[in-house]
This record gives structure tokens, sequence and C-alpha cells, in this order.
């Protein structure tokens, strides 16, 4: 059998193709393999934010009613295996490998044909056929981009489409206004299904989720963050009543009781399909989700947050939550983003927060240049200085850090996988 290192070459090796839209290709591969997404049953979660939350939460909760329960994410924080979980568990590296080797072939003799796959169009077959040999009576999907045209977009109705925040992201691909951005999330709505919506979509985007949901015949539940009432918000996390039941969410930010509030409403249509779902089971879901680089807490003292935010609705958020979180402390921040994204846009919300902020070129070749990164900081008036490596921003960051003050780590997940675990081996090495 292959190596699991052997396997990663064979999946990166289609990288140099990018991302290309369409659903052809997918439906072949799959085709070739039996079809084994239609043996399974889905919560597809499409959105511009909160959708890995959102995931971890539903998943989480199906979990703890215990159900079998497969969760596909995009992309990975810290190991590839996190993109395909089984009831928490990520996928073996064996079992990445004996997948792989199944399946390359197929992917090999398409492109004798000129059918090229791409990366992730093989991410999600191998997802696919794992999910369905491993029996999964759910699968909750993350979207990797857009909805319509995305590989995981090759089920049929699912048994609820849940649609996030929507704000501006890969407008290239997307489209240049909320309502061409939603128009391709709601892609993912199919013929006489169930569409949840998160609280607080942009009048704009709610608009085209709600004629969308219409047009295909969906029952359309609007999300409602009167259903909770939030009894405490810290650095420990969220507390909330929901009919009754006290949850504890281990995630910060007031987005997160949106998400929350997403997942919730997710819970109580699946219960309405004959879903069994104890109220114990929720309190159990929602406190041990969990979610790496999501306002995570690495440590409270000296006090470190990472978070992925990494366009200008992540930003927004996390400036918001920060704000809340740290208090009066003084915050030094590590950034490090993609140039593709709306840097200038994601930078503005930062606005006034950071007395001093080091700036990273992430892992990978879409990587904006520290230097450049830098530069959109001094225009919002920032102490910026560009760091030439991970090891050199966190030495000069962790000199600066005393009772009075705050580490927070954000920007694209490539920063937060490369970084995080370079953070945490300071911590305990200490």
């Amino acid at each position: 059998m292959i190596t699991y290192e052997e396997a990663l070459q064979k999946i990166e090796s289609l990288l140099r193709f990018g991302s290309r839209p369409g659903l052809e290709r997918v439906e072949k591969l799959l085709a070739l393999l039996g079809n084994p997404q239609d043996r399974l049953k889905f919560v597809h979660v499409a959105g511009t934010n909160g959708k890995g939350s959102t995931c971890a939460l539903i998943a989480s909760v199906l979990k703890k009613s215990q159900y079998k329960t497969g969760l596909f994410i995009s992309p990975f924080v810290t190991d590839f295996c996190e993109r395909m979980q089984i009831n928490g568990e990520r996928i073996g590296r064996e079992e990445l490998s004996a997948l792989v080797e199944k399946i390359f072939p197929l992917v090999e003799r398409m492109a004798e044909n000129g059918e090229i796959i791409t990366e992730f169009e093989l991410i999600t077959a191998l997802a696919m056929e794992w999910f369905a040999e491993s029996q999964c009576d759910i699968v909750v999907l993350e979207v990797g981009l857009g909805g319509r045209l995305d590989a995981t977009n090759v089920i049929s109705t699912p048994l609820v489409s849940v649609i996030t925040s929507i704000s501006f992201d890969h407008t290239a691909i997307l489209g240049d206004t909320l309502a061409k951005i939603a128009y391709e999330k709601c892609g993912i709505i199919k013929e006489n299904g169930v569409t949840v919506c998160s609280p607080g979509q942009n009048p704009e985007a709610l608009a085209v989720i709600r004629s969308t949901a219409e047009e295909r015949k969906n029952r359309f539940v609007p999300a409602d963050t009167d259903s909770v009432e939030v009894l405490s918000m810290n650095l420990s996390g969220t507390g909330l009543e929901y009919r009754g039941l006290l949850v504890s969410l281990p995630f910060l930010g007031e987005h997160q009781v949106k998400n929350a509030v997403t997942a919730l409403a997710v819970i109580e249509e699946l219960k309405k399909q004959g879903y069994h779902i104890a109220d114990h089971s929720i309190e159990a879901g929602f406190s041990s989700a969990s979610f790496p680089a999501r306002m995570e807490v690495l440590s409270a003292d000296p006090l470190i947050v990472l978070d992925g935010a990494h366009n200008p609705g992540g930003t927004a958020v996390l400036a918001k939550a920060a704000g809340k979180y740290f208090g009066d402390r003084k915050i030094i921040a590590i950034v490090g983003m993609l140039a593709d994204k709306d840097v200038a846009g994601a930078v503005r919300n930062f606005t006034g927060l950071f007395s001093k902020v080091f700036t990273l070129a992430p892992p990978g070749p879409r990587a904006l240049d520290a230097q450049s990164l830098a530069e959109q900081f001094r225009k919002i008036g920032a102490d910026a200085e560009p760091a030439q490596t991970a090891d050199a921003a966190l030495a000069k960051a962790f000199s600066l850090l005393d009772g009075n003050s705050a580490l927070l780590i954000c920007g694209s997940l490539y920063l937060a996988g490369d970084i995080r675990p370079r953070v945490l081996n300071l911590l305990y090495s200490k």
C-alpha cells in the first residue's frame, strides 16, 4: 500500500489545476465509484462566515445522540485528516492512503480522456466513499466554495440546507454583489427540501435566499436569536438558555450566538424528520464541540487568542469580539493574509485596535508578502512591522507581552495551521 506521504502527494499533485467550477467531472468520478453519495443523508451547509462552527455544533449534537456522524470541513487547520471525520475522529492515515490507492487510478483514467479532476473534487470523492463505506447515519457537509458549482453539490435533496452569514469573499468567482454571492450559495437548495437561514442576514442576501427557497418548494426556516437568552459571555465561553435548557458554548463572540441558534434550528428540523435528539444530547453536544482557530484561547495567562478571520465580514466580527473580551488590555497582533482576498477591506476593520502588528506571509503560493500587508496596516495608522518567519514574529510578540496586554493571531487559516503548534510548543516548553 502507498504511504500517507505518497497519498498526500497524489492529492496535492492536482492542486495545479486550481478550482474549476462545474459538477460534470466529480459526478463522473463518483459514478465510477458507484455513487456513494446516494447511500448517505446530509445536512448541507453553505455561507461566507460561520459555516465551520455551525457544522461542528450540529455534528457534535448528532454524535451525542448516538448517530454515526460524518463531518466534512474545508480547509483543515493543522492536519489534512481533519477534513473528514466520523464521530469527532479524523480519518486515519492508513485509511486515507487505502482510499487514495483505490480512487486515484480512476482519476488517472479520466485524465487520459482529457477529464481533469481538481484537488477538491478528489477530496470530496474520498470523503463520500469513506462515509458510505463506514455506513454513516448522517453527514454534515460543509461547502468548499460558493455552492451551486461546488463539488459537494453532487448530492440530491439534503435533510436540511443551511445558509450561514453571507458577506463579500471570493468576489472574482462568486460575483461582486451580495445578491450574486447569495445566488451562488443558494445553489445547494434543492427541490422539496428544508432551508434554514442564519439570523442577521443582509436584506439583499436574505431576499435571494427566501425567493430561492420558495422557487424550489422548500420550507423556509429563519433561525431567530430570540429563541435563546445569553446568560454569560467571557473568555471561557458563552452561556445560553434555550427553551429551558442551560447550554454552554465553548466558542467566543456574539457571532457564535448566531451560529448556535442556526445549529439549534437545524436540530429542530431533524427532530421533525424523526431523528431522536434528547435535550441532554444538545447540552452535551454543545459543551463538547470544538473548532480550532475560531476565537480559540490558546493561553489565558498570557492571553493568546487565535482566529481564522480572513475577509471583511470575518474581521468585522473579530474586531468587535476583541473589543469585548480583551477589555482594556493592549492588543499585540500577528496577521497573515492571502493576496486574493479583500485585504484592504479586512484590515480597515482593525483601525485603532492594535498597539503593534507583526505581519507575516502565510504558507502557500497565494500568500500576500509581509511587507505589502504591513503597508496596508500603516494606511490605517497602525504600528506595523513585517517579520521574516513565524518564529521571529512570535519571539517579538512574546517579548512585548505582559499582564496588561494580549496577543491576537489572525488571518488566513494557512497561517493558523502553521503557527498554532508553534505557539503551543512555546507555551508548554516554558
